[in-house]
This record gives structure tokens, C-alpha cells and sequence, in this order.
């Protein structure tokens, strides 16, 4: 029987690719923030677009937590890079982005790694994580949050590379809480469970160090140094601790597949060039205006 964490992959994907184009667009119309300041998820919810993108975002999260019930951390972080591509095809139809041909060629490359570790990923239940891992959850949030002080300091590319990678960290931290919680027995057990309240909290502390990263440059770089930085810490967890499987003999094809999604999200970090959104939203802003309705 096919695992129906399949469908949810691919709705996964396609809701995350939405979901950094529209927060990226609002982020880009709001002052930059040169703290750590949770205000700015405030002050992005004044815009319609990012509550759109918001949605997306969790409709994405909810997605990806249902796929980690039967899927392993390392195909499903993965696959979140997978949304870069939706979002670049969206940027390029409606936003005009003009993509370099080195961007073209590595979004490519990661729908092919993406495509290996699909082939190499056998559904399994998770093992549960015991108190020593909800421990070692709650000092990697501490820690994640004070190198975001430092972080945000940081301006254009460095600044989104630097954010977009803590950010990766505190989502790949909820991913791990997820993989577990995600096979609870009943509800109550589901609430009662300490990996409950890490995975909102890490995706809170994520979601603001996104939208730090989104407003210093690329989205592209800032979403791929997320997905750079979120893929190696939860697929390595998942294998050790949380009975993440591969078939049998394709354990080369696993390792081939990571390698070349990893390095393809890499380099995404150094040649994406930052898309016009401050431009073309500042347009899309006068248009409104001018047709006499909110923005």
C-alpha cells in the first residue's frame, strides 16, 4: 500500500514555494529591522500579503508534519528546498524576476537530487525522543536565539545567508519534535507531550529570523541557506534516533541524493542575486492606491 505521506510531500511543496514568494514580497514593503525584535512579525501582519504567505506557510507545516508520520527527516527537509523552485517559476511569471542561467542550472540540480532521495526513502514510524532530547531541543532554541542577536546586525547577503541558516536550524529542530509527536496516540497525549510546545516555539523563533532574512537581500539565498542549514541536522537525528529507514540497497543513492540537493542549496547562496521586490512593490502599492483600494 502506497504511504499517503506521498500526497502530502507534493502539496507540501508547492504550498511552501507560495508561501517564501508572498512573505518575501511583504517583507520586502516593511522597514528593515536591525534587532531582534519579534515586533516585525506585527508589523508584517499588517499586510495582507504576508498573512496570505502565512497560511501557506502553515498549510505547508501542517503538511510536512503529516508527511513525517511515515517519511524519513531527510527526504521531507529535503524536499522543503523543492519549494525554492516553485517559488522561483512563480517570481519569474508574475514578478518578472530574470533568473541567472547559474540559478536555472542548480534549481535543476535540486529537483534531481530531490527525485533520488524519493527513490531512496522508505516509509517507516518514528522511535520517540526521550527526555535528553527535549533537552537538548530546548538549549539548541537558546542557542539559535542568541546567535540571532548577533546575526541581525548583519546587512544584504551575508545578513540573509546568516539569518536564513539560524532560521533553517530552529525549523529543523520543530521537524525533529514533529517526527516523533506526529505519531501520538490520542490527542491528549499529543498535548501533554513537551515536543509539542518546542515545535511552536521553534517555528515562532524560525518564522522571525525568516523575515529578517527575507528583508537584506535574495529570497532565493535566504530560503536556500535555510534549507542548507535545516536538511543536514534533522536527516542525521532521523537516522541515529528516530528509525528513519532507506531501502535496501540504495543507501549510495540516498547519499548521491543529499549530496546534490545539499550542494545545490549551497549554491543558491552564492549566485542568487536579490529579486526587485521593493520596486515592484512599491508599484503594486501606487496601482492600489491609485484604484482606490487598501494595500
Amino acid at each position: 500500500m502506497v504511504s499517503s505521506g506521498w500526497c502530502f510531500l507534493a502539496a507540501m511543496i508547492v504550498a511552501y514555494g507560495f508561501a517564501n514568494l508572498l512573505q518575501s514580497v511583504a517583507a520586502a514593503r516593511t522597514t528593515v529591522h536591525h534587532t531582534f525584535d519579534p515586533g516585525l512579525l506585527l508589523r508584517l501582519a499588517g499586510h495582507r500579503t504576508y498573512l496570505v504567505g502565512l497560511s501557506c506557510q502553515i498549510g505547508g507545516f501542517v503538511l510536512a508534519f503529516l508527511a513525517r508520520r511515515d517519511l524519513p527527516l531527510f527526504l521531507v527537509q529535503a524536499s522543503v528546498a523543492a519549494g525554492l523552485g516553485v517559488t522561483a517559476i512563480i517570481g519569474v511569471l508574475v514578478l518578472k524576476w530574470r533568473l541567472p542561467m547559474a540559478e536555472v542550472a542548480l534549481l535543476a540540480l535540486l529537483f534531481a537530487g530531490i527525485t533520488a532521495l524519493v527513490l531512496a526513502a522508505r516509509p517507516a514510524p518514528s522511535k520517540q525522543l526521550g527526555t535528553a532530547g527535549s533537552v537538548a531541543l530546548l538549549v539548541a532554541l537558546g542557542v539559535i536565539a542568541v546567535l540571532g542577536v548577533f546575526a541581525v546586525r548583519l546587512h544584504g547577503a551575508p545578513g540573509s545567508v546568516a539569518l536564513g541558516s539560524l532560521a533553517g536550524l530552529a525549523f529543523s529542530s520543530a521537524a525533529v519534535a514533529a517526527r516523533p509527536l506526529a505519531s501520538a496516540p490520542s490527542a491528549e497525549a499529543f498535548l501533554a507531550n513537551p515536543l509539542f510546545y518546542l515545535l511552536i516555539v521553534h517555528s515562532i523563533v524560525g518564522q522571525l529570523l525568516l523575515g529578517l532574512a527575507m528583508q537584506r537581500g535574495s529570497t532565493t539565498a535566504a530560503v536556500a541557506a535555510m534549507d542548507a542549514a535545516g536538511a543536514v541536522p534533522a536527516a542525521i537525528v532521523g537516522l541515529l534516533l528516530l528509525n528513519d529507514k532507506i531501502w535496501p540497497g540504495r543507501e549510495w543513492l540516498a547519499a548521491a541524493g543529499f549530496l546534490v540537493t545539499l550542494a545545490a542549496v549551497i549554491g543558491l547562496t552564492r549566485y542568487a542575486q536579490p529579486q526587485q521586490h521593493r520596486s515592484v512593490a512599491h508599484r503594486h502599492d501606487r496601482a492600489m492606491v491609485g484604484a482606490g483600494r487598501p494595500v
